[in-house]
């Protein structure tokens, strides 16, 4: 029957949904109906208020490259993207958890680098780190073979996909646990950078009034057969924006110890200090070994 009101607006879009085929397609179609038709009555959102709405999803889409996805930094920018990884670890929300949101910056085919190596791989100024990190089940058992990523941005707050001046694939790496479960690599301690603010997600920090900063972090995907992917960030606490990460993503347990040394190191004569040192445990929970879908290439 032709609707007359805006309150048989509803039912009738919900009937339609009812009769989606997958049941988990069904339950997601039929509740995102219901909250977007709350939603827009709750504001009682305008139609100027929907044609600018419109503008800015499709402007998103267009601002997609393969170097950047504002998508991914807008989800995080309102605390989606944690709020997903939150509520899917973590025995579903109930405990703390290694697993982290995946950020627009995670490229397939890093190099490979022996335990040991670096990932430094053009002139890259900074304070030496040495990272020393063990993988391990939810008992605590060494997860040995497991295949690990690592990135993180540079000393000037860049990836390389974003400064011309890095080389290629400089600051990411694939190591490999040995039978402990343990890996090792030497890099530069990396510092806290700004997120793009030249598109949607820029114009909405500057409506907010909030700075557009990530705290310091290492950034780790893990992988191993039997294990749920562990897609992780460890963030260092002297950072300043420690307690106002613009993504959202900070949590006690993905808060390393970033000691500094002032000795030399024991074992790479090179290293007069001062220098660091990371200690961590990555926790990997039972699971399909899927890897997602880079957010560039």
């Amino acid at each position: 029957m032709p609707i007359r009101t805006e309150s048989e607006l509803t039912p009738a879009v919900l009937a339609v949904m009812n009769r989606t085929r997958d049941p988990r397609l069904r339950e997601i179609l039929v509740a995102m109906v219901k909250h977007l038709h709350a939603f827009v009555r709750e504001v009682r959102l305008s139609e100027a208020e929907f044609r600018e709405a419109t503008a800015v999803l499709n402007e998103i889409g267009q601002l997609q490259t393969d170097s950047h996805n504002e998508f991914v930094l807008m989800a995080g920018s309102l605390g989606v993207s944690s709020l997903v990884c939150l509520l899917n670890n973590g025995d579903r929300g109930q405990t703390e958890t290694s697993q982290s949101l995946l950020g627009p910056f995670w490229r397939l085919n890093s190099p490979r680098v022996e335990n040991g190596g670096t990932i430094i791989r053009s002139e890259t100024p900074g304070t030496p780190l040495f990272v020393h990190a063990k993988v391990v089940d939810r008992d605590g058992k060494p997860i040995a073979g497991a295949e690990v990523d690592v990135w993180h941005a540079s000393p000037v707050g860049l990836y390389e996909n974003q400064d011309p001046d890095q080389a290629e694939m400089n600051l990411r790496g694939k190591l490999t646990t040995n039978e402990e479960g343990r890996f090792w690599f030497r890099t530069v301690k990396m510092v806290g950078y700004p997120i793009p603010v030249d598109g949607v997600v820029g114009r909405l920090l500057k409506a907010q009034g909030r700075h557009p900063y990530r705290p310091a972090h290492l950034h780790a995907l893990i992988f191993k057969r039997g294990y749920k992917t562990l897609i992780s960030q460890v963030f260092d606490p002297s950072d300043p924006n420690i307690d106002s990460d613009v993504q959202f993503g900070v949590t006690a347990a993905l808060t390393g110890n970033f000691v500094r040394h002032e000795q030399p190191h024991p074992s790479d004569a090179d290293v007069a200090g001062p220098w660091f040192s990371l200690d961590y445990t990555y926790v990997m929970e039972p699971g399909e070994a899927v890897l997602p879908r880079p957010p560039i290439k």
